[in-house]
């Protein structure tokens, strides 16, 4: 992440290569928008959005993912394994996910407290 709190992977310009991922801080609560898609190129920025998500005091951080394209089953995996590691009484809100990043986690980690959906 720069320091305006965007992932440097991806650069916002009209020349920007498709499948780019762009995350931006949440104006209105703790968190992050992510935009784009969640692959082998944009893992590195994502995995460093998880790890800002995690180092954060607040109870409930919020990923709103509303504008994500895909996700690979790495990318959800990289989600769980911080979920998992949230201390007590922290949590994930995911904002309206893709369905697949949905499916993976109810098929691999069904029973994840530390993960929220919040679907339309």
């Amino acid at each position: 992440m720069d320091s305006s709190g965007q992932a440097e992977a991806s650069p916002a310009s009209p020349t920007q290569p498709a499948g780019a991922l762009r995350v931006h801080p949440l104006a209105d609560r703790p968190g992050w928008q992510a935009a784009g898609e969640i692959n082998l190129l944009t893992r590195s920025a994502w995995e460093e959005t998880l790890h800002h998500l995690a180092l954060s005091d607040e109870e409930a951080c919020h990923l709103e993912l509303s504008a994500i394209t895909f996700v690979d089953v790495a990318g959800v995996s990289a989600l769980a394994v911080t979920a998992q590691g949230l201390a007590e009484g922290r949590r994930i809100v995911l904002e309206e996910p893709p369905a697949t990043l949905r499916r993976v986690l109810n098929m691999f980690w069904p029973d994840l407290p530390t993960v929220e959906v919040m679907a339309r």
